[in-house]
């Protein structure tokens, strides 16, 4: 069965350079290498979702300019409804800035440029993708208007709404009006931190984070542990999943590769845990290859690495 994601959320050209260490405050040091891809938190998830199999439908915003065109064409190349797209004149396509050090680790600073200027306005264009979807899929790229509009409309139609708080917002907590219809929250480690003051480094302090969330109505919360796996978190119990053991050369994207394909996965019916250890697979793969939209994994690769299953 192939399940109904919309994605509503960012997209960016990702402009990233290699490098064999970060650079030091005031310091200039040499690249080792520069690529140019397609990405943001919402056109890599919806990407990893269709690569995942689903039917997925994309509701955002890019400049009318020559990023925007790539960022639409890399969409419908991946069989991305892009209906829900709307050009910009007034602003130009977002951009990030990554650096990747030798040690596959990134730093990653984002212009939100068109992105910025997604409204509830251009969510109620779309509501009839959201109507008919079985996940809807959002980040924190986007202002919260648009997420509200688009949360509440998917839980009046009983979709299921998932939240990747990505970048968590410094210093403030999330819109009630938008917690209050999350079905299911996903964070990493620091933005556990950031929205629980909970260190969410462990298992154990992912556990405590996740049992604030659900003390503020999430009663589902997933702690991505990076190398660690996920913890977890339903109505009080809790689950470990491991992660798989892979080369990892670049972790730009591992998050959104589990959401979407985590997406993907529920969409089409599988329980919880299934659907968190195919998130985990994916992820793992993500890091195997550089850049964003080159290292999300297809379905037959995550089935791959799927067997034997490891968790606990």
């Amino acid at each position: 069965m192939t399940g109904r994601v919309v994605v509503v959320g960012s997209l960016s050209m990702d402009l990233v350079v290699q490098t064999v260490r970060r650079p030091e405050k005031g310091e200039t040091i040499i690249g080792t290498g520069f690529g140019m891809f397609a990405g943001g938190k919402g056109n890599n998830q919806a990407i990893a979702s269709a690569r995942a199999l689903a039917h997925v439908s994309m509701i955002g915003r890019v400049g009318n300019d020559g990023f925007g065109e790539t960022l639409l064409e890399t969409l419908k190349r991946e069989n991305v409804d892009i209906s829900g797209m709307i050009k910009d004149s007034n602003a130009a396509t977002g951009i990030a800035h990554i650096t990747v050090d030798s040690q596959g680790e990134n730093y990653i600073v984002i212009a939100q440029q068109a992105n910025a200027n997604l409204s509830a306005a251009d969510v109620e264009k779309s509501r009839h993708l959201i109507e008919e979807c079985d996940v809807l899929l959002m980040q924190l790229e986007v202002p919260f208007e648009p997420l509200c509009a688009a949360a509440a409309l998917a839980r009046k139609k009983g979709a299921i709404v998932v939240l990747n708080p990505a970048p968590a917002p410094a210093g403030k907590s999330l819109p009630l009006e938008l917690l209050n219809n999350v079905d299911i929250i996903i964070p990493n480690q620091p933005e556990a931190f950031q929205l629980s003051g909970i260190d969410a480094s462990t298992v154990d302090g992912a556990q405590k984070a996740a049992a604030f969330f659900e003390s503020h109505g999430i009663s589902t919360s997933i702690v991505t542990l990076g190398e660690a796996g996920a913890l977890v978190w339903h109505e009080g119990s809790s689950h470990h999943i491991k992660s798989f053991k892979v080369k990892s050369i670049d972790s730009t994207a591992a998050g959104d590769a589990f959401c979407g394909a985590f997406a993907a996965s529920l969409a089409r019916g599988e329980q919880l845990l299934s659907a968190v250890r195919t998130g985990c697979a994916a992820g793992a793969l993500a890091t195997t290859r550089l850049g964003a939209e080159p290292s999300l994994p297809y379905q037959v690769d995550i089935e791959k690495l799927l067997e034997p299953v490891t968790s606990t």
